[in-house]
């Protein structure tokens, strides 16, 4: 008799701890489910690409079809044509412009080869070139290509030419990469996270700013970081390179 009412109470007070568990995570779910109805339109984030479609890309300079780049699996491939036309190149770019937002990208690189992820671009004819008006972060073998041996602001991380990484976070050739990217000019700061690291910090605007261009290679340029607002793109820079899970949130 007492074995049955031990097993009587032990099971009212399990049944009691699943009711209470239930109730608990229903209202979880029901404050999540409030927070995402209560969240900015501008905050939540919009997939670029994931593998089901180039819908939100198109070729810098033109609207043909967008060649050379394979969506294979979750993957968007770039494979550089081996009978490439003079002046001929296939950066692709998004449809829409950005001003503050958080960029997350990954990305997988051939061996020895480069790439690039940029932001700020003008798609309008007057410029033949992506990097002449949009800022980069760097996507690079830093152990086979040689333009990691031209300064550490060259290599996978790095705000191009202008920010060195603050280590090499990056993962063997042939792995996927997650790269980062925050630009808010209200606050006049931007970053570059690489597999949870964050390599690069720097300002968009001012003295600092101002003092960075004079020493790159972009000194003089006219066009070059001038639109706050603009496209942001991925670069053909002529070697095989992989990216997947391209999302953005824009930023209030």
């Amino acid at each position: 008799m007492k074995n049955t009412l031990l097993i009587i109470c032990l099971s009212a007070l399990a049944l009691s701890c699943k009711e209470k568990a239930t109730q608990n995570t229903k209202k979880e779910i029901t404050a999540e489910n409030a927070i995402k109805k209560d969240e900015p339109k501008e905050n939540k984030w919009k997939v670029l690409f994931d593998g089901s479609n180039l819908d939100n890309f198109k070729l810098y300079g033109n609207d043909n079809t967008i060649e050379n780049w394979k969506i294979e699996g979750d993957a968007l491939v770039f494979y550089p044509p081996t009978d490439r036309p003079k002046d001929t190149h296939y950066n692709i770019v998004t449809k829409q412009e950005y001003t503050n937002f958080v960029l997350t990208v990954d990305w997988k690189i051939s061996e020895g080869g480069n790439s690039g992820i940029f932001w700020g671009i003008k798609d309008d004819g007057t410029y033949s070139q992506p990097y002449e008006t949009g800022l980069e972060v760097q996507v690079l073998d830093n152990n086979k290509h040689p333009d990691a041996k031209n300064g550490t602001d060259r290599q996978a991380g790095a705000l191009y030419d202008l920010v060195s990484p603050s280590k090499d976070a990056t993962k063997p050739v042939g792995e996927w990469n997650t790269t980062v990217i925050t630009i808010n000019h209200k606050t006049n700061k931007g970053s570059s996270i690489l597999n949870g690291v964050t390599v690069a910090e720097f300002s968009l605007s001012g003295e600092e700013w101002n003092n960075m261009l004079k020493n790159s290679k972009f000194n003089g340029w006219d066009g070059f970081a001038k639109y706050k607002r603009g496209k942001i793109g991925l670069q053909d820079h002529g070697d095989i390179v992989s990216y997947r899970n391209i999302k953005i949130k824009e930023l209030n």
